[in-house]
């Protein structure tokens, strides 16, 4: 059993103001894994003070200090590869071929990235007679999901430290062992006290006082469209900074060419990569109508290859993460069905032979409209949903018609047309012919999917503000 009772705060685990523990489940065995310290507001007003202390002197170091702690800080995580890999797998259910191919390396990249891209920044620039400068914005109040831990923990706090950042850190309830390694492993590199600070809890005991605290100069928070706009409401008043990287029903464009066999596998196997729980999934599949009786063949006969089962062993599929996750998910398959569209493999409850656990059968539906729920609604788990298009132009509107525009995908052999309608998709992130995602390249939604934009040197300007020296040069 884990026992996290302690928060980092100040560099140093201390005791919460008042202590109350949650239960961590394991999604696969559904018992209890160990248990987390939930913070309230007082908690995060130590936090924010120490980050506020720290920001007077570490808002001042040069750019050779943070390269330096973003090197010492890929060291010893480098050391705790292992333990962050059993951590993931037992807190959220990421089967151990994907933690350790995916899930532990992607929080390593975007440290190892803001290392490599900080000594070419560029924090003035001279305009005539003036000198444009960027400075650190301050103290930052980070919210993280569970379903990429460290990759949303990381994406946020490598940038915030190479910009000279300080910061508090609230990560998911539902997955916080990670996180906790995460503090060891800054405390260990040297992180200078209250440079960044950890408080676990959930989000009316902790994220609302982090969105609301008059002493935080920027809120970056990654989850639902819904909690987002929650979040951004608490934060106007005291006027700050938000940051959002928010929900997704992300278009897949197949073109109907003699890759089409290939790339509609390749689609699939996408969106039921961990378990559907990504925002940028590839979760509505665009193909000419007069395929879709091929696409479902094609679901078929790749279904062997998505093995669901313990995640700490071969499956290819482990569980979602929570029980009200898997309510969820039953829910919008089962009224997708009582709606007409037709699940060509998987469908409702769970797999025959795993009783135990949250799992969900890899789902495809086709005979799916895109005024459908299940067409519409972020599911967040394995379930695809396959469109008809009768021309180009018919799939880029169907493509584009949706609230959420954080990432799309066009597969096909002309290239110039690949392009030409990633072009057209509007979200912040196109996939052309399989390419995947890259810690260099800027992540973020547009519409509904949020603002801002993360990883890479992009993320930088998010944690800066800018300043006009007029007469610098006179």
């Amino acid at each position: 059993m884990r026992e996290i009772t302690k928060f980092y705060i100040d560099g140093q685990w201390v005791e919460p103001a008042e202590l109350n523990l949650l239960d961590v489940i394991n999604p696969a065995t559904e018992k209890a894994a160990g248990h987390v310290a939930l913070g309230t507001a007082a908690d995060v007003d130590a936090a924010v003070a120490a980050a506020r202390r720290a920001f007077a002197t570490w808002g001042h170091s040069t750019v050779a200090e943070r390269v330096d702690l973003l090197n010492a800080i890929v060291a010893e995580y480098s050391k705790r590869i292992p333990d962050l890999e059993a951590a993931v797998t037992e807190e959220m259910g990421s089967p151990a071929g994907l933690t350790s191919a995916a899930q532990v390396p992607i929080g390593l990249g975007h440290l190892m990235t803001a290392a490599a891209q900080l000594p070419g920044f560029s924090f003035s620039e001279d305009r005539g007679n003036h000198r444009i400068v960027k400075e650190p914005i301050g103290v930052c109040g980070f919210i993280t999901p569970w379903n990429w831990p460290l990759n949303q923990v990381m994406c946020k706090v490598a940038p915030a430290l190479a910009t000279g950042c300080t910061m508090v850190l609230k990560p998911s309830e539902v997955a916080p062992f990670s996180a906790a390694i995460v503090a060891e492993i800054f405390d260990a590199a040297g992180v200078p006290a209250g440079v960044f600070n950890l408080v676990n809890g959930d989000g009316p005991g902790v994220g609302s006082a982090l969105a609301a605290h008059p002493d935080i100069d920027m809120v970056s928070f990654t989850g639902s469209t819904r909690a987002g706009i929650e979040v951004a409401k608490t934060a106007a008043p005291s006027v700050k900074r938000v940051a959002q990287e928010l929900g997704g029903k992300s278009p897949n464009i197949i073109l109907d060419d003699d890759d089409f066999a290939k790339n509609v596998a390749g689609g699939i196997a996408a969106m039921f990569v961990n378990s559907g729980q990504s925002c940028n999934a590839p979760s509505r599949m665009l193909v000419p109508a007069a395929r879709v009786a091929e696409v479902a063949e094609i679901a078929k006969s790749v279904e062997p290859n998505f093995v669901v089962g313990d995640p700490t062993g071969s499956a290819v599929l482990g569980p979602v993460v929570s029980a009200p996750q898997f309510e969820k998910i039953q829910g919008l398959i089962e009224r997708a069905i009582a709606d007409g569209a037709q699940p060509v493999i998987g469908g409702a409850g769970r797999p025959d032979d795993l009783p135990t656990g949250y799992y969900v059968k890899p789902t495809v539906f086709t005979n799916v409209t895109n005024d459908m729920e299940i067409a519409r609604t972020e599911v967040f788990g394995p379930v695809l949903v396959v469109i008809g298009y009768d021309s180009v132009d018919e799939a880029i509107k169907i493509g584009n018609d949706t609230e959420y525009g954080l990432a799309g995908y066009v597969s096909g052999k002309d290239i110039d047309e690949v392009r030409r309608i990633g072009g057209l998709i509007r979200a912040g992130s196109i996939g052309l012919n399989g390419v995947g995602v890259d810690p260099v390249a800027p992540f973020g939604g547009y519409k509904k999917s949020g603002n801002g934009r993360e990883w890479g040197d992009y993320a930088f300007d998010e944690f800066l503000e800018v300043k006009s020296l007029l007469g610098f040069g006179a």
